[in-house]
């Protein structure tokens, strides 16, 4: 029959509209793949943490007391605690806790659980024990602290004067607090380490996906925890795949062989903006990029070589050229939309007020340095970008690459000499959760090992700074509390810190568009318990909203 179509007409039709269509992803339905660059995921044990990518993990591994809602910071939502009060004096907090849940192991999440998980964060003394020692917490006290006078009540009692609505957000916010199934660590402690050597590469949570096996920079495998009590999370399967390269990750995501893409380049984010398959969340995160010095290295002890370095970086221009998707020029410590927030103080490139400077302080030729950087974007480039402006002023800054365990490791332990980073906690919607991060140094001994600290890293300290601070967070007229934080940053600024803020992180996210219910979390906290994936499945039309930042 002839329907007066001309020979292989039809299927120029087929192809041309097949090629209209976004090829559909080609992962499970029932299954996330996650793509990130896993270098520094170096420990899964919530005590050991730090950095951004192991607490997308281990909220979906481990249940804290309470959280933070993502879209709303101040606002505190229920976990294991079904509720809790404060007492009159502020300095009690009590904690009711959900009956009938379980760990994975099927062991029964009880109040013990809690108190020992806390109590073990300040035994350790590890990254995360320096957030609670500087509310007053040790491992001296923490017994007598914190407590569980029944089966299903905690009380943390606070050991010196604090702003207890902080130490709620602390504990909603870090994802360290999170309930360990004690049972299970203990039966892997090895010589008193509180089971922190299992648990490096091993879980002990009650949260709403299992740990199956993780390898190093290469993969991590949960799996859905099907007693959950939340009730079963939509996906059966979650995997976290490491790739090194952004373009590597963007060709992955372009292919559907990834779900979301993490650690991306923003020229490669900015390529797939208008993928129609695709969407760019965007989240502003309280976490500060830096430049910063070791005040134990001679030449970094002399304030004057510091203010010479404050002039030798050139803000706008990495703004400008390098930022874009990673970050907004931001030079003071305490985050970007509080009302605490002084303007910036607006520093710019000066050559010659650095040569100056550096004159005065005795090093009219220079001198020679390391400055240690990782070697992921955007880190890099801001580091060759503050290696050229200091060369400008006589300052030979040879640059030293690595792992995070390599120059952060390096930073922890003050055994450095410049460093281009990113860090302050600013998970906590409060002025204090940034200084605290990035300034406040009650104690600048070795042995004090306060790492999770800028302050202590970088052996910055003044005395009447730390009493200024603990005095604003005890300020209870708002008024007078911005006052009072306007005058710390102004402090700072004018004891010329070794912690230069360059820019307020931009996290940005691509994710497949039939990924549902997939909220980026501020605190770097993203809850994967409600995500799945759209069931039709249909391939997205030409005339659809393309990839656009959101969040923002």
């Amino acid at each position: 029959m002839n329907t007066g179509t001309p020979p292989g007409a039809w299927l120029f039709a087929l192809l041309l509209m097949m090629s209209c269509w976004t090829v559909q992803a080609k992962t499970p339905p029932d299954q996330l793949i996650v793509g990130m660059n896993m270098n520094n995921l170096l420990t899964l044990d919530p005590a050991a943490m730090t950095g951004n990518d192991i607490v997308g993990i281990v909220v979906n591994l481990y249940d804290p007391l309470i959280e933070l809602d993502p879209q709303q910071l101040t606002h505190v939502r229920p976990a294991l605690a079904t509720s809790w009060q404060v007492n009159d004096a502020g300095n009690l907090l009590t904690f009711h806790l959900r009956a009938g849940v379980t760990f994975h192991s099927g062991n029964p999440v009880t109040a013990d659980d809690v108190v020992w998980s806390m109590r073990r964060i300040l035994h350790l003394n590890l990254a995360q024990a320096s957030v609670w020692k500087s509310y007053g917490f040790s491992k001296d006290n923490v017994d007598e602290m914190v407590r569980a006078p029944s089966p299903d009540t905690v009380e943390i009692q606070l050991p010196k004067p604090n702003d207890p609505k902080l130490v709620i957000y602390s504990l909603a916010a870090l994802g360290s607090v999170v309930a360990l199934d004690r049972k299970t660590v203990q039966a892997h402690e090895v010589n008193g380490d509180w089971g922190n050597r299992w648990l490096t590469t091993n879980e002990a949570g009650s949260g709403p996906f299992r740990l199956d096996g993780w390898q190093a920079k290469d993969v991590l495998n949960m799996s859905r925890n099907p007693q959950y009590w939340r009730g079963n999370p939509r996906l059966s399967r979650v995997v976290f795949r490491h790739f090194q390269e952004s373009q590597t990750l963007r060709l992955m995501i372009e292919k559907g062989d990834l779900d979301i893409a993490n650690n991306m380049a923003v020229a490669d984010v900015n390529a797939l903006s208008h993928d129609p398959a695709l969407v760019v969340e965007q989240v502003k995160k309280g976490t500060i990029y830096y430049v910063a010095m070791s005040m134990k290295d001679p030449h970094f002890a002399n304030a004057k070589v510091r203010e010479a370095v404050r002039y030798l970086i050139d803000y706008q221009g990495i703004g400008k050229a390098l930022m874009t998707g990673y970050g907004i020029v931001h030079q003071r410590p305490i985050q970007v939309g509080m009302p605490a927030t002084l303007p910036d103080p607006g520093y710019k490139l000066d050559i010659p007020r650095a040569k100056a400077l550096l004159a005065d302080a005795g090093y009219p030729d220079g001198f020679d340095t390391t400055l240690r950087v990782l070697a992921d974007q955007p880190f890099l480039n801001i580091a060759i970008a503050v290696q050229s402006t200091l060369m400008q002023a006589g300052i030979r800054a040879k640059i030293v690459t690595g792992t995070g365990n390599q120059i952060y490791g390096a930073m922890r332990e003050r055994k450095f000499a410049m460093l281009v980073g990113r860090g302050g906690s600013g998970v906590e919607p409060h002025p204090h959760s940034s200084l605290r991060a990035l300034v406040y140094n009650p104690d600048n001994s070795d042995a004090a090992r306060l790492t999770n600290f800028q302050g202590w890293r970088t052996g910055f300290y003044d005395k009447q700074l730390n009493t200024d601070i603990d005095r604003a967070l005890l300020e209870r007229d708002p008024e007078k509390q911005k006052q009072e934080y306007f005058a710390i940053q102004e402090r700072y600024d004018a004891l010329i810190p070794a912690l230069v803020p360059v820019s307020q992180m931009i996290d940005s996210i691509v994710v497949r568009r039939d990924v549902k219910n997939y909220l980026p979390h501020p605190s770097a906290t993203t809850f994967l318990r409600d995500v799945y994936k759209d069931e039709s499945r249909q391939p997205v039309s030409p005339g659809a909203q393309p990839a656009g930042g959101k969040g923002l």
